[in-house]
C-alpha cells in the first residue's frame, strides 16, 4: 500500500487512487485428499490400502478444510472477496504481490486461477523489502507474470511431490505399523540425522590413546607443546620411547614472525546464519526467530528474510548507500565500500542477504526479542560497512625439537578494535610467551593418557549447517573460502535438505509430532522419532539425504527450465511404486487400525485387537496376558496372518525372519501354544 496514496478500507480489501488491494492469509487452497480422486471409496472415513497408491492424472486444489473436513468459514469468505474483485468489470490488471519466493508465487497464482472467469492482464511485483520507497519503485517496474513461470513450476512441482510422498507413504506406513507415521520428503531425513547422531552417542565406546606433550616453564612461563603424533592404548612404550628421544634433544626458537593484519568482519546474514547466531546466543528456536524476523520485514524494518545468501547484488549499491545514510544518523561510523566479499551476483539465487532498511524503528516500540533479532542484523551491517578497520598484530613462533619436530605457537592481539566494538566478537587476545629467535626452551615430554570423545548432539547451528550441505566433506586443511564455495554449490544444485523458506516449519512439525525435542539449543531424538525411523527401515521405505537430495536436484531442474513438472512427478512415482511392489511380492495386506478386532483370545475367549505395537487381548485389565508384537525377528506380521493364526491355530509359512543370534534368515509358521506365540518349523 505504501506510496499508492489514500485508500479506504472495506470488508476484506482496500480501495482508492485506482487500486484495489486484497490478501490471502497463508494458503487458502490445498491439494485435495486421496478420496477426492477415487469416488468409489469416498464414503470410507478410514484410511485403506484400497485406494493406494494414488497418482492423480490432474491435481486438484480445493479450499482449505479444517480437521472435520469442512471449509473454514473465514477462508471461504476471503476467497469470495478475491473472486468478486478479480472479476469486477473495472479491473483490467491483476498484480501478484505474494512473498518473493516459489511459495508466495503459487499461493497467489492458485487464488487467481480459481477466481478468474475471463481474461485479465497479469503482472508481478517483486519486493526485497516493504518500505514505501521500495514499493513505489517496484510499482513502476512491474513485470509480466509469465516471467516467473519457472519459479511457479518449481513451486507446483514441490507441492505435488510432497503430496505424493506424504499422502501415499504416510498412509501406507501408518496402515502397516498401526500408529500414525508422518512420512515426508524432508521431515524424515531431518529426524533420521538426529536419530543417527543420538544412536552414535548412545552406542559410543570410548577408547584410550596417548598424546606426547610437554608443559615445562621457561623464564617463569609455562609453554605447552603437543606433538602431532598419537599412539593407540597398546602402544604406550612407543609413546614413552618417543618422549625420551624428544627430551634428549634441545628445543630452540628457530623463527619468530610478527605482522600487522586486518581482521575482517563476518558476512551479512542469510536466514540460516542468523538463526544459528540467535539459537547459540539466546537459545531462540528457529520457529521463534523466523516469526520475529518475518514480522520485522512486514513492518518494513528489514529486507526479505527467507534468503539463502550472505551477499548483496551489485545493482543494489544505490539502495545500500541510502541505508548507510540512515544508519549514520544513529551514530554508527559506517561508510559505503564496494568489495567482492560484500557484493557478488554469483552467490545470489533469488534474494540478497538480510540487512536493515533505511526505515529505522523506534526501539521503545519493539519487544525484547524483536530488539535481539533486529540488533543482530543491524550490528552485522554496521560491522560490514564500518569505517574503522580492525587491525591486529599476529605473532608466530616456531620451536624446533632437534630435527625431530617443529612446533608452531600462534598469537593474535587486537591493536585497533574497529568493527569489533559494534558486532559480536568473543575471541580474546592470545598472548605468546616472551621468546626470541635463538632462545632455548625447557621441555619435558611425557605420554598423556587421553580418551576419545563421543560425537556431539546436533545444535540449531550444526543441524542447520548439515541441512544446507549434507554431503560436505570434512577437510582438515580446507580454507574458509573452499568451504563457502562448497556450500553455495550444494545450494544451487539443490542438494540441501529443505530450503530457507521451508526448513524452519518442517523442523517445528517434527517437534510438534514429538519426534525430536529442542532443549536450549540442542536437538535430541524422542521415542516416537526412534519408532518412526526404525519402522520405516523395516518397511524398506528409504528416505535419507541421498533420496531427498535427488528430489531437490529434480526441483532445481524445473526452476532452471531444463526439466518439467511431469519429469519430477515421474521420478517420485517410480520411488513410491517400488515400495508398493515390494509389498505385493510378499502377498500381504496391511489394512487395519489400532482398536480393530482380529479374532478370539486363545486364553480367555475375549477379543484380540490391534494395538500400537502389535495385537493383544482386551481382557488385559482382568488379568489376561495374551499378546504378540507385529514385528517378530525383524519380520512385520500382517493382520491376515494373525487372523488365520487365531482361527486355525497357525499361520501360513512366513519367510524373512532373521535370527537374533546368527543374523541368518529363516522361514517358519507362527502358532499358539499354551497362550504363547511360538515358531513352527
Amino acid at each position: 500500500m505504501a506510496g499508492i496514496g489514500k485508500l479506504n478500507r472495506y470488508d476484506g480489501y482496500f480501495e482508492g487512487e485506482g487500486y484495489i488491494i486484497t490478501w490471502a492469509f497463508g494458503h487458502l487452497f490445498s491439494l485435495a485428499d486421496v478420496e477426492a480422486y477415487d469416488t468409489s471409496v469416498s464414503e470410507n472415513r478410514y484410511w485403506s490400502m484400497e485406494n493406494l497408491p494414488c497418482f492423480p492424472e490432474k491435481f486438484v486444489f480445493e479450499l482449505k478444510k479444517d480437521a472435520n473436513k469442512k471449509v473454514d468459514a473465514g477462508v471461504e469468505k476471503q476467497f469470495g472477496i478475491i473472486k468478486a474483485l478479480c472479476n469486477r468489470e473495472d479491473v483490467d490488471t491483476i498484480v501478484n504481490a505474494g512473498d518473493a519466493d516459489r511459495e508466495g508465487e503459487i499461493i497467489v497464482r492458485t487464488c487467481i486461477e480459481k477466481a478468474l472467469e475471463g481474461q485479465k492482464t497479469l503482472k508481478r511485483i517483486w519486493l526485497p523489502d516493504q518500505t514505501p520507497q521500495t514499493v513505489r519503485e517496484a510499482m513502476t517496474a512491474l513485470k509480466d507474470e509469465s516471467e516467473y513461470d519457472n519459479l511457479a513450476n518449481e513451486g507446483y512441482a514441490r507441492t505435488y511431490m510432497d503430496w505424493l510422498y506424504g499422502v501415499n507413504l504416510t498412509r501406507y506406513a501408518t496402515l502397516r505399523s498401526g500408529t500414525l507415521l508422518r512420512v515426508g520428503r524432508v521431515i524424515v531425513p531431518i529426524v533420521k540425522a538426529i536419530y543417527d547422531r543420538d544412536m552414535a552417542i548412545r552406542n559410543f565406546v570410548p577408547d584410550i590413546y596417548y598424546a606426547v606433550q610437554s608443559k615445562a616453564e621457561t623464564n617463569g612461563t609455562e609453554i605447552e607443546l603437543t606433538s602431532k603424533q598419537k599412539f593407540e592404548k597398546s602402544k604406550f612404550e612407543d609413546a614413552k620411547d618417543l618422549c625420551d628421544r624428544y627430551n634428549a634433544e634441545k628445543a630452540v626458537v628457530t623463527a619468530k614472525k610478527k605482522k600487522k593484519d586486518k581482521l575482517a568482519p563476518g558476512k551479512l546474514y542469510s536466514l540460516t546464519k542468523l538463526q544459528n547466531f540467535l539459537g547459540k546466543k539466546y537459545k531462540m528456536s528457529m520457529a521463534e526467530s523466523l516469526e520475529i524476523v518475518q514480522g520485522l520485514y512486514e513492518k518494513g524494518y528489514v529486507t526479505y528474510p527467507r534468503t539463502n545468501s550472505e551477499y548483496l547484488a551489485t545493482a543494489e549499491q544505490g539502495k545500500i548507500k541510502t541505508i548507510i545514510e540512515s544508519v549514520k544518523k544513529m551514530g554508527y561510523p559506517v561508510e559505503f565500500r564496494f568489495s567482492k566479499t560484500i557484493f557478488d551476483d554469483s552467490k545470489i539465487e533469488s534474494h540478497s542477504a538480510l540487512t536493515p532498511t533505511y526505515k529505522i524503528p523506534d526501539k521503545t516500540k519493539l519487544s525484547e526479542n524483536e530488539m535481539k533479532v533486529y540488533g543482530a542484523i543491524m550490528r552485522r551491517f554496521v560491522a560490514v560497512f564500518c569505517a574503522e578497520e580492525c587491525t591486529v598484530e599476529k605473532t608466530e613462533i616456531t620451536i624446533s625439537v632437534g630435527a625431530l619436530e617443529d612446533f608452531t605457537l600462534k598469537g593474535t592481539v587486537i591493536v585497533n578494535q574497529g568493527w569489533t566494538k559494534y558486532d559480536d566478537y568473543t575471541k580474546k587476545d592470545k598472548l605468546l610467551p616472551p621468546l626470541e629467535k635463538g632462545d632455548e626452551v625447557n621441555i619435558n615430554f611425557v605420554p598423556v593418557e587421553k580418551e576419545t570423545s563421543p560425537p556431539k548432539h546436533y545444535t540449531i547451528e550444526t543441524l542447520n549447517n548439515y541441512l544446507k550441505n549434507p554431503f560436505k566433506e570434512e577437510k582438515a586443511n580446507a580454507s574458509e573460502q573452499e568451504e563457502e564455495e562448497a556450500e553455495y554449490r550444494a545450494m544451487f544444485e539443490g542438494l540441501e535438505l529443505g530450503t530457507e523458506a521451508t526448513r524452519t516449519g518442517i523442523i517445528d512439525n517434527a517437534r510438534k509430532s514429538q519426534y525430536i525435542q529442542l532443549k536450549k539449543d540442542t536437538y535430541t531424538i524422542l521415542p516416537a522419532g526412534e519408532n518412526l525411523i526404525e519402522s520405516l527401515s523395516r518397511m524398506n521405505i528409504i528416505m535419507d539425504k541421498f533420496k531427498t537430495s535427488q528430489m531437490g536436484v529434480a526441483l532445481k531442474g524445473v526452476f532452471k527450465g531444463s526439466s518439467t513438472i511431469d519429469n519430477a512427478i515421474d521420478f517420485v512415482k517410480t520411488e513410491i511404486m517400488a515400495v508398493f511392489e515390494e509389498n505385493k511380492k510378499k502377498g500381504e495386506t496391511f489394512d487395519g487400525f489400532v482398536g480393530d478386532v482380529v479374532g478370539k483370545c486363545p486364553l480367555c475367549g475375549g477379543e484380540v485387537a490391534r494395538t500400537k505395537f502389535g495385537y493383544g487381548c482386551r481382557g488385559y485389565k482382568d488379568g489376561c496376558k495374551f499378546s504378540t508384537g507385529n514385528v517378530i525377528c525383524g519380520r512385520v506380521i500382517s493382520i491376515d496372518s494373525i487372523r488365520q493364526m487365531l482361527e486355525t491355530g497357525t499361520t501360513p509359512l512366513i519367510t524373512g525372519f532373521v535370527s537374533k543370534k546368527s543374523g541368518k534368515e529363516f522361514s517358519a509358521r507362527l502358532a499358539v501354544e499354551n497362550g504363547r506365540v511360538v515358531f513352527k518349523f
